[in-house]
């Protein structure tokens, strides 16, 4: 079909006029190019769900191999011994030479970071937040390698990290790879990339809830059937992984706590701020830590062994900031640390992640700051009980809030880590303290860092800016009749193109209202379109314009419909390189009743735009 402009497209329907409803399992030439129209979306979701099975079940045992590859380092490095089972490296006997057990780490991963892939570098999640931006949700096949193996090094050698990041990676990994193996697009890529993701951080804390809302708010971006499926199908499966390897049990046995609701919302509400403070510090000074690094004289090459010599040194005082410390968090939500250990701990560890993440190594962010922000929570907690004795706070209480709160704060992920600290708990009476300090918490750290996160920040000086506000496309909610131009531009068919132009020399609105311009037969049904560079074309073809608008026009139509929403109208113009439909009426499709064109569609952003900023007078006002 010659629309508007010389180039063929098909799908019409017989009649001349292609409602573009069903769209054929066909390649489509635009521009020279072949595409390919996609198939049923169903059909694809079905497809997506299926290999978001695959990709559940592999990260689960990703991850079960990661941890016992930790502990396989952790018993070779603290204590000599081949075992995989995982063990606290706090409770090493090597005295001074505990400082030079994470520098070897270091070493190595400085290695494999030069010579392997730079993208084992880090926590994890801002590389696969990149990977989803600008690399259409492609990972190469060594970083699915590379980065668990530098993780459990660099942690089984003392790293003060999580194993969380890398495995979120790694699984994102893992489904980016499955993706490129099959027929896909950019869009099935990225939901099978955070269906690795969701699936790892599930697998490794058996927090499937938890899992499938982070890998929306950091990776995915969007809130679809299409990818809400299969990440509930992933992660499902890679928590059923973990629930057959490492036991059913929630992460961390905590003994029941007084939340103290509502006798403790004014400390909650204190709590909030400082969190949200806390969440900010750890951010500047991570970042802060880097920029100190990139200005050494050296080859960044022994940047993770001088930063691991800083961990060793605060590792031989404080052997708790000593790899993942999950046993540590234990006792601190359990209330088994005394106020001056706590104090050590929220500041050692917190110091220890700081220099040793700044340096560029491997490891994940989410456990350190687990620890040293619930250590903050208990310390507030206590101090409390110091100044109001009758407050009576419980500090494995504040400790699990606060652990949720900065970590959300800090991440802009706040909904996914109270639902995370409410699983690894399975204590329902922390929802609503969790819910009260992460949202202050959350307020605090957009105030003080609106442009971004510790998750974005590396991306935003990068150049990429990461939008994660949420909120439902206008074109999906707008009736292409709500905004098309009831009053048709048409012309008849055995109108000469000389005519045509001379009218539009002269201005005449009723052919200069719009670009194009609605062919009708002797009955006003639709004949055609016409646009004025259809009509430059015809002229040089025949000076004398004699040529009918209907021969230099388009005759065969991609049309659109009033019940139709302005997302699938738009959809149509984008696909076909067009820039303006003719509205008929479904039963009779020859039939206009209107005409869309690109202003007809931005009318809906104008309309949500207005909503948000054109304020009206209030009630109150009037009455006044």
């Amino acid at each position: 079909m010659a629309e508007a402009g010389g180039r063929d497209l098909s799908g019409a329907n017989g009649d001349g006029v292609s409602g573009d409803r069903n769209f054929p399992r066909a390649a489509l030439e635009i521009n020279g190019t072949k595409r390919t129209i996609p198939e049923p979306a169903t059909f694809r979701m079905v497809m997506v769900s299926f290999l978001a099975a695959a990709i559940g079940l592999l990260a689960g045992a990703v991850a079960f191999a990661l941890y016992k590859l930790i502990g396989l380092f952790t018993n070779l490095a603290f204590y000599h011994r081949w075992a995989a089972d995982f063990t606290s490296a706090r409770f090493n006997t090597l005295g001074p030479w505990v400082i030079v057990v994470p520098v070897i780490g270091g070493i190595i991963v400085g290695f494999m970071a030069k010579y392997g892939s730079d993208k084992i570098k880090g926590h994890g999640i801002p590389e696969a937040m990149e990977a989803v931006l600008i690399n259409r949700s492609r990972i190469q096949p060594r970083v699915a390698i590379l980065k668990p193996i530098s993780a459990a090094i660099a942690i089984g050698t003392g790293g003060p990290f999580g194993a969380e990041g890398p495995i979120i990676q790694t699984g994102g990994a893992v489904g980016s790879l499955i993706g490129q193996a099959f027929h896909t697009t950019a869009a099935e890529r990225k939901v099978l990339l955070a269906c690795g993701a969701a699936a790892g951080m599930s697998a490794t804390f058996n927090t499937p809830i938890a899992g499938v809302i982070l890998a929306i708010e950091l990776l995915l971006f969007e809130f679809k059937s299409r990818s809400f499926i299969p990440l509930v199908v992933a992660s499902s499966l890679a928590t059923a992984v973990h629930m057959q390897l490492l036991g059913a049990g929630p992460m961390f046995s905590v003994a029941p706590v007084d939340f103290g609701i509502p006798r403790a919302v004014p400390f909650y509400l204190v709590l909030g701020v400082i969190c949200g403070l806390a969440a900010v510090a750890f951010s500047k000074a991570l970042y802060w830590t880097e920029d100190q690094f990139e200005k050494l004289p050296v080859d960044e090459l022994w940047w993770p062994a001088i930063g691991a010599l800083g961990l060793g040194i605060i590792g031989y005082f404080v052997p708790r900031v000593l790899g993942v410390g999950y046993d540590t968090i234990g006792d601190i939500l359990n209330a088994h640390l005394a106020l001056k250990l706590l104090l050590i701990v929220m500041v050692a560890k917190a110091v220890a992640l700081v220099v040793s993440l700044g340096s560029g190594t491997s490891g994940g962010l989410l456990a350190p700051m687990f620890m040293s922000s619930a250590a903050l929570g208990g310390v507030f907690a206590m101090g409390m009980n110091q100044i109001f004795p009758g407050a009576n706070l419980a500090p494995g209480a504040f400790a699990l809030v606060a652990m949720g709160a900065v970590f959300g704060a800090a991440s802009r992920a706040t909904f996914s880590f109270i639902i995370f600290a409410f699983e690894i708990t399975r204590d329902y009476n922390s929802v609503l303290p969790l819910m009260l300090v992460s949202v202050i918490a959350d307020g605090v750290a957009m105030l003080l860092m609106p442009k971004a996160s510790i998750m974005t920040e590396k991306l935003a000086r990068r150049g990429l800016r990461i939008h994660q506000d949420y909120e439902a496309d206008v074109l999906q909610q707008v009736m292409v009749a709500e905004t098309m131009d009831s009053e048709v531009p048409a012309i008849p068919a055995e109108m000469g193109v000389g005519e045509l132009a001379e009218r539009i020399a002269r201005r005449d609105p009723e052919v200069c209202r719009h670009q194009g311009m609605i062919i009708v037969d002797k009955e006003g049904k639709l004949a055609g379109l016409i646009t004025r560079g259809d009509v430059l074309r015809a002229l040089d073809q025949d000076p004398a314009g004699a040529m009918s608008v209907l021969q230099a026009g388009s005759r065969e139509l991609v049309v659109t419909y009033p019940d139709e929403v302005l997302h699938e109208a738009s959809n149509k113009m984008l696909r076909h390189n067009i820039g303006r439909l003719p509205v008929v009426d479904r039963d009779d499709p020859r039939r206009v009743v209107g005409y869309l064109g690109r202003p007809g569609v931005m009318a809906a952003r104008l309309r949500r735009m207005e909503e948000e900023h054109v304020r009206e007078p209030g009630w109150i006002g009037r009455l006044l």
